[in-house]
């Protein structure tokens, strides 16, 4: 109705323009004074002009604004007004982050609004019920713009207490029933599995397994009951060889959900019993010998103690670093795949001539090599080496580390061999060689087999 008022306005007021022009001319063709007139007209009509401008103007008869204007205009919006966040913003950081709250109705919903008055998402919760409380265990998407200590604020406002927060990355974004089930099933497979997964489920925390009989001799830990111990930042369970398996993360207490899913991965290892996986790889020497290298545990101790009895005290003793005959008492310890995992290098008549082991030191783990005399200078310390740094990357490890003697040039070659970085600490004659693995590009991080090129290198002494 608004559109065609105005057409008739202005239909009327252009027949009434050519009236007055008419009117105008006849004027001007018949009296003296037609010049004086027409400047008056032409005075007339601009004013008429101006009026009608300032009257669409008030009354908004200006024409409609196209698409294209308007996407204009969206453009040259001055910065610092946009609706769009930025692309910072929209990518975020990942973080992980845990709270205690009152178990009351409520709390949550106070908690989930504070974080969103701050552009925080939720990607997933889990909650973890206390006798006076619960403890929820949150993965957060936060602006770039938003800092770890200004999440932290919000969610003490919002009344959580004990709050802990670190960066999370992509791995993180499984949901925990997936994740529990995939390390169930690691640990199902490889005996050695159960300290990676323990430490994968709860996080950065420090395991320590003591076996019932510590290697050369002595009694063993105060046993454990059945169901375990809870103590805060600590937990005892029994462990499947006996002894007494420790989980210690001093910077965050354990919940009892934590601990009982703690608990039934340990009796899944505990039920299925010793096992590793059965596979082999056949190596063939420059001089026509033939070498297999394969996983080992305790299964082989006596071929191990006839090794041990080939080797010279000098090589025994830049392996163990104490007196010779304890030797064979740590055997037991190193060939059980509760404490790491062990290779061995044996002929095809089956005798053991080299072993490799990948030991889990708390939250570290320490890489050791022993090669029989007959067989050293073949490269088959740095095949062991390769495939053992190889495991330690696989389970996630940023490090390695082997402790030797200052003189044992040969353990030295092979840890150069890596092609990875190094530390080097000297004290009183004990040499630790640290490959950071964590930082090393991918290419530059062995994987089994990588190592045979350096089979009969005269240069290699392992």
């Amino acid at each position: 109705m608004h559109h065609w008022r105005r057409d008739v306005v202005e239909l009327a007021a252009l027949f009434t323009a050519v009236a007055v022009a008419d009117a105008v001319a006849n004027l001007i063709g018949h009296g003296p004074d037609g010049p004086a007139l027409l400047l008056i007209s032409a005075l007339a009509l601009a004013a008429t002009a101006g009026f009608h401008v300032w009257w669409s103007r008030r009354h908004g008869h200006a024409p409609p604004v196209s698409d294209t204007d308007a996407r204009r205009a969206a453009e040259t919006r001055p910065a610092g007004q946009s609706e769009r966040p930025a692309a910072d913003e929209v990518a975020g950081a990942l973080w992980r982050m845990r709270t205690t709250v009152k178990d009351q109705p409520g709390s949550l919903a106070a908690l989930c609004t504070a974080l969103a008055e701050r552009r925080v998402d939720i990607l997933s919760l889990q909650t973890h019920p206390l006798a006076d409380g619960t403890v929820d265990e949150f993965l957060l998407r936060a602006p770039a713009t938003v800092a770890a200590a200004d999440i932290t604020r919000a969610v003490a406002v919002a009344g959580g207490t004990a709050t802990w927060i670190e960066r999370a990355d992509a791995h993180d974004l499984v949901d925990a029933p997936t994740r529990v089930l995939g390390l169930a099933a690691r640990t199902a497979l490889d005996t050695a599995e159960l300290p990676l997964s323990l430490r994968q489920l709860l996080g950065r925390c420090t395991i320590r397994s003591l076996p019932g009989t510590p290697a050369g001799g002595g009694r063993g830990p105060q046993p454990v009951p059945v169901e375990g111990v809870l103590e805060d930042t600590v937990m005892r369970l029994p462990a499947p060889e006996g002894g007494v398996l420790t989980v210690e993360r001093p910077y965050l207490p354990f919940t009892p959900t934590e601990f009982a899913r703690a608990r039934a991965l340990v009796e899944l290892d505990s039920r299925l019993g010793p096992r590793i996986p059965r596979g082999q790889d056949v190596l063939t020497l420059p001089e026509g010998n033939e070498i297999t290298v394969r996983r080992v545990d305790t299964g082989d101790l006596a071929a191990a103690r006839a090794m041990h009895d080939r080797c010279s005290p000098h090589t025994l003793g830049l392996r163990y670093h104490g007196p010779v005959g304890d030797a064979d008492r740590y055997l037991n310890h190193l060939l059980s795949p509760r404490f790491g995992r062990t290779l061995a290098a044996q002929t095809a008549s089956g005798r053991i001539v080299g072993l490799g082991h990948l030991l889990w030191d708390g939250d570290e783990t320490e890489v050791a090599l022993l090669v029989e005399d007959d067989w050293q200078q073949r490269g088959v310390g740095g095949e062991l080496l390769g495939r053992l740094v190889a495991l330690a990357v696989e389970a996630g490890c940023e490090s390695v580390y082997a402790v030797t003697k200052a003189s044992n040039t040969g353990m030295v070659a092979a840890m150069r061999g890596l092609g990875l970085p190094l530390d080097y600490q000297v004290e009183e004659g004990t040499l630790v060689i640290t490959a950071r693995l964590a930082g090393a590009p991918a290419s530059a991080r062995p994987a089994p087999g990588t190592a045979r090129q350096h089979l009969g290198d005269p240069a290699r002494r392992d």
